[in-house]
């Protein structure tokens, strides 16, 4: 099964990317493109106009192209990837998306709730819990709390993956940096 990881906030992007990564997974961290799902077809066209980009780099087209043309060119591949880079091997609407921060996600749900895609979302308490089906209560605010959470869904999907039986939150926990409550206090007090 595929995953689809979507936090486009500040505090999530970084995260977000890591843990798709680490498991091998899809990833949406810059901006949602209104119909990436509903409208998936026109995305994949976007999606190999990429790889082509990619292609005409490597097998040395843009040598014998002009600067101009090669500056712009470069230019509609960097955007390209920066929108579309953590999609750019999906190849099929995916069978699950998690979300952080579903208030700001909301045009996501909205085209997973057509499609029947489920959404795990981490929920703040600003935010309505009907509108995701798998609800997991948390900050998603705080840098070192979406890590957690988004390690321990990589974690679940690696170990989904190979069959064996582990404990995630350990695992997630030995990644994330650890501080006594003294020093989290007096972080907080600064």
């Amino acid at each position: 099964k595929n995953i689809l990881f979507v936090g486009t906030k500040k505090q999530a992007q970084e995260c977000v990317k890591e843990a798709a990564e680490k498991c091998g997974m899809f990833y949406i961290n810059e901006r949602w493109l209104g119909g990436t799902l509903t409208n998936f077809n026109t995305i994949r066209t976007r999606v190999e106009r990429l790889n082509e980009l990619e292609r005409m780099e490597e097998d040395g087209t843009f040598d014998v192209l002009p600067k101009k043309e090669v500056v712009l060119l470069r230019k509609e591949m960097e955007k390209l990837n920066k929108n579309l880079g953590g999609i750019k091997e999906m190849t099929e609407i995916p069978d699950v998306m998690f979300i952080v921060d579903p208030k700001k996600e909301h045009i996501a749900i909205l085209e997973a709730k057509k499609l029947n895609i489920p959404v795990v979302g981490l929920i703040d308490t600003n935010c309505n819990p009907n509108d995701v089906d798998y609800v997991i209560p948390g900050n998603d605010d705080a840098i070192r709390a979406v890590k957690l959470m988004t390690d321990v869904m990589a974690n679940a999907v690696i170990e989904g993956r190979q069959g064996e039986s582990f404990d995630t939150t350990e695992m997630a926990q030995e990644d994330s940096e650890e501080k006594s409550m003294e020093e989290v206090a007096q972080e907080s007090a600064e």
